[in-house]
């Protein structure tokens, strides 16, 4: 019998988002040791979870933390909101915590997109807006980036005009580019009538924010995630903040019980040692310093500035290949160096290559790879 009659036919034609490899099953296709291998695609914080954290992740193991292990976790995460109130300065009440800020992308879109309905886009950007949008049946309208992968503002406001527009993402700063959104550009965008989400995945490595303006805003909301400066990427945890008006419909559509138990402790943990934290942060921010500067000084690379915990390098053509396969010939080189990068087969990105940063050790690596294979 075929399915077909039941399944979706706009399923049938979507491609597929593709993640990042896990570690073990590149190495096991490399035969190189997991241990070996030096992680730099993702965008993870490799300094891991602070002592705290492991230490109450530990307790939660033990045969006096089981039991939290056989029940439901706290549907609202009461606990890890207070604590994020207290460190984002906004009230628990324009807070909802998700399994990842992936799942509160997909929330967002939820909320607003239905099939047909226009959301915005400003490649090259974070892929998972336009893949999401996808899955609801939303039409995915581009304006985008200049030269220098800013938005373009006028351009933004004249699409969303034109094509009555409900929903915009703009990470800040951009992923995979770096750079930072302007706050002037923000409050001109708000002034659009459309959902505006800004994205601080990277906010702790920008030290720039816009969460002030969600209580005079109701068409903004920030998200954040644990994963980047606080080394949870593998319990999935992050956060959002909406006006009050868009929160009680938030808490309709949400699954109950989406954050687990593990994570929503870790979170608070981490929460509670910003000491920690804030030294892995200023470690991550020299380091990115110390190898953009580095990464200047080898032929045919031009790193990017950025504000986030990563690099995007600009990769010249040379008279035996083109930027295009200069570049995937670099993260191959790499790859099979033990050494992992991003390469993204991308319009106006299939000549870059981005480096997360790493220990100085890891980023010591990468850099005198780069330079045998330049």
């Amino acid at each position: 019998m075929s399915l077909a009659p039941f399944l979706r036919a706009d399923i049938d034609a979507l491609e597929a988002y593709t993640p990042i490899m896990p570690l073990d099953v590149l190495a096991a296709r490399l035969g190189i040791p997991a241990d070996h291998l030096v992680k730099l695609d993702a965008n993870e914080n490799p300094y891991g979870p602070s002592v705290a954290v492991r230490e109450a992740l530990a307790e939660l193991a033990s045969p006096a933390g089981a039991l939290r292990n056989a029940i439901y976790p706290d549907p609202e995460s009461g606990m890890l909101r207070e604590a994020l109130a207290h460190y984002t300065g906004q009230p628990a009440s324009r807070i909802v915590c998700g399994a990842g800020s992936d799942e509160l992308i997909d929330l967002t879109m939820r909320l607003c997109l239905t099939p047909g309905a226009v959301m915005l886009d400003c490649p090259p950007t974070f892929g998972v807006y336009a893949f999401d949008a996808a899955l609801y049946g939303a039409r995915v309208i581009d304006v985008p980036r200049d030269a220098a992968f800013d938005i373009d503002v006028a351009a933004i406001e004249a699409a969303a005009r034109q094509w009555q527009a409900r929903l915009l993402f703009l990470p800040a700063p951009n992923n995979p580019t770096g750079n930072p959104l302007a706050r002037t550009a923000i409050l001109r965008l708000l002034k659009l009538p459309l959902l505006l989400v800004i994205d601080e995945a990277y906010y702790e490595f920008a030290g720039e924010t816009v969460v002030d303006l969600v209580a005079d805003h109701p068409n903004l909301v920030v998200l954040r995630t644990f994963s980047k400066w606080a080394g949870l990427a593998g319990l999935r945890v992050g956060y959002g903040i909406w006006h009050e008006s868009v929160v009680r419909h938030l808490w309709k559509i949400k699954q109950p019980y989406n954050v687990n138990v593990a994570a929503q402790i870790a979170a608070v943990a981490a929460l509670g040692d910003l000491d920690y934290q804030r030294q892995c942060v200023s470690r991550i921010t020299a380091e990115r310093e110390r190898v953009h500067a580095e990464l200047a000084h080898i032929p045919g690379l031009t790193p990017l500035p950025s504000a986030a915990n990563f690099v995007l390098c600009r990769v010249s053509a040379t008279a035996s290949a083109t930027a295009v396969a200069r570049a995937a010939g670099l993260r191959d080189g790499l790859m099979h160096r033990g050494i992992l990068i991003r390469y993204f087969r991308k319009p106006r990105l299939d000549d870059h290559i981005r480096i997360t940063i790493g220990t100085p050790e890891q980023n010591d690596r990468v850099l005198a790879a780069l330079r045998e294979l330049a």
